[in-house]
């Protein structure tokens, strides 16, 4: 089954040139993955995080109350370098999986299978992967679009991809002001071809959006070439061309990781994903989005049945499920199988952290392409669906283009879930997987066929959460006719506190004070008495000060 999960006929891709096939080094030296032991003597340290993680990776932690363990550790140099010392190129490691990539023979790989810290190998491909050609051009060449991050859009600036991103309400959120603004998304597929000088994108490039990028097939910074799959798969969150193409959260931040070989399939790629997955959690992502799935690959490497797609067996649903350990959204597309002989998920959306999306048509009917569940160890997927037949694109031409495949559904689901989250960061990532499941059309009934279906902004909204998280508090939201309800978790309303309500000039409209809160607090101010719009809620308790958005529809 071809990874890349849309419809190659209905999107224009650069074709690759390939070079270095011929020579009995290329034959000989395949890609492994070496295990080691353990990280007893490792010289890093969980009491010293910032030496491995970012700053914006340890908050995502802190704010879910996630732990750090020997699994976020990097693997020991030592054994490293004593790999090298055997005269192998090491070409990655990996925190999660304690492991290196290395390039070498099979007499190589004999030799390091000798030594006492090597638990066992992996043959990942079947060839050296050979140098490629990269179609670029640079920055200097774009066409600068003129962006500002707050500006009111109305229907006709999303141009033909309004629709789909109406159909979750992100169109909603943006006019309340969640456009993805300090999120992170990391995206990780086949190439981004054109994305440094379409004018769709200048926004990223001028407010400087794109906080990283790394190729791991060619083991280099550039990813401006290549499948032209991600610059298609990008466009549905990132795109701002008022009157062509609006993305479903423009506003955030990008990583922009090449981790697919579209002309080969060998499980290295799901290697490539998993080293994607810990650089965006070192880097700090929210959101993952992959738009790809594996089943078949090509000979001599062994091909999954749905037997394998259990979650806990595929390299990379394995690296999905520790990815979403460290509080990062997963959102993988389900697959375009759904009329095939296989016809059901791909791996990793058999993850059982993931939030994995099928796709629609334009009525919110299943597109006969989009994957079946259930996985094989009887998990409902898919969990949502979002539009993915004739949706709108941006191909690496410059033109808004339709285009099929689970491949858009999923991004378009991420941009949207990235904007979500950004409306409350104290939920976690399973919660908003929840409130996302939970808002769908089909949740009363889920099913293997869309699961619990197309969510809204909307409905994922108007329920408070049971359990605000240690020191946070939920506010109604969106308000409509139904009264004004703080939700606080018990360390906030065991004590005096103060509740401002404010609109978006500062001016204050509403003060109460209370000796002793409840755990839902309903607060004078009527929705009637409020206009439109976006306001903020103040809550003072103790020396906390919070400040919470909601919008009055």
């Amino acid at each position: 089954m071809r990874r890349l999960l849309f419809s190659l006929g209905m999107l224009y891709c650069t074709v690759l040139s390939v070079f270095g096939q011929g020579g009995s080094q290329a034959a000989e030296e395949q890609k492994r993955l070496v295990y080691f032991t353990d990280k007893a003597n490792t010289p890093f340290s969980i009491s010293q995080p910032q030496d491995f993680l970012s700053a914006k990776a340890l908050e995502r932690r802190q704010r879910q109350q996630i732990p750090l363990s020997v699994r976020d550790l990097p693997v020991d140099p030592a054994y490293v370098t004593a790999v090298q010392n055997e005269g192998v190129r090491v070409l990655y490691t990996s925190r999660w999986f304690n492991a290196a990539v290395v390039q070498c023979s099979a007499q190589k790989l004999q030799e390091i299978e000798a030594l006492p810290f090597v638990k066992k190998t992996r043959t990942l491909n079947r060839i050296a992967t050979p140098a490629t050609e990269l179609k670029r051009k640079y920055l200097q060449e774009m066409e600068a679009l003129p962006y500002t991050s707050n500006v009111a859009l109305g229907q006709g600036d999303y141009g033909l991809a309004f629709h789909q991103a109406n159909m979750l309400g992100a169109t909603e959120l943006h006019a309340a002001g969640y456009t993805g603004e300090g999120m992170t998304i990391a995206v990780l597929d086949a190439g981004f071809p054109e994305v440094n000088t379409l004018a769709a994108f200048s926004h990223l490039f001028q407010e400087k959006k794109i906080r990283g990028t790394f190729d791991f097939v060619q083991k280099g910074q550039d990813v401006y070439g290549a499948n032209a799959h991600g610059t298609a798969v990008l466009s549905t969150m990132a795109a701002y061309a008022p009157g062509q193409m609006i993305g479903t959260a423009y506003a955030a931040n990008y990583l922009l990781l090449r981790t697919e070989d579209a002309a080969s399939e060998h499980h290295v790629e799901e290697i490539n994903w998993l080293l994607a997955a810990e650089y965006a959690d070192s880097a700090g992502a929210d959101v993952i989005n992959s738009s790809l799935g594996y089943t078949t690959f090509d000979s001599p490497s062994v091909s999954y049945t749905y037997q394998d797609l259990d979650g806990n067996t595929t390299l990379v649903a394995r690296a999905a499920d520790m990815a979403a350990s460290t509080g990062m959204l997963v959102v993988v597309s389900a697959g375009n199988e759904g009329n095939k002989p296989w016809q059901y998920i791909a791996s990793p959306a058999d993850a059982d952290s993931v939030l994995t999306v099928g796709a629609v048509d334009s009525l919110g009917i299943k597109a006969g392409f989009s994957s079946f569940g259930p996985s094989a160890d009887g998990q409902l997927k898919p969990d949502v669906v979002a539009l993915g037949k004739n949706a709108y694109v941006l191909s690496s031409a410059g033109e808004v283009i339709k285009s099929n495949g689970t491949s858009f559904s999923g991004p378009i689901m991420a941009g949207f879930a990235a904007c979500l989250w950004q409306t409350n960061l104290g939920r976690t990532n399973i919660q908003l997987i929840d409130q996302i499941r939970q808002s769908g059309s089909n949740a009363a009934m889920p099913d293997s066929a869309v699961g619990y279906g197309l969510p809204t902004y909307g409905k994922t909204l108007n329920a408070l959460p049971e359990a605000p998280l240690p020191g946070h508090a939920y506010i109604t939201n969106p308000v409509r006719d139904q009264p004004l309800v703080l939700a606080l978790s018990q360390e906030l309303w065991s004590q005096p506190m103060e509740v401002q309500i404010l609109d978006v000039t500062g001016k204050q409209l509403a003060h109460q004070r209370f000796a002793s809160a409840q755990r839902e607090q309903v607060l004078q101010l009527a929705p009637h008495q409020l206009k439109a719009g976006l306001y903020f809620c103040r809550v003072r308790s103790g020396n906390r000060v919070l400040t919470l958005r909601f919008v009055k529809l």
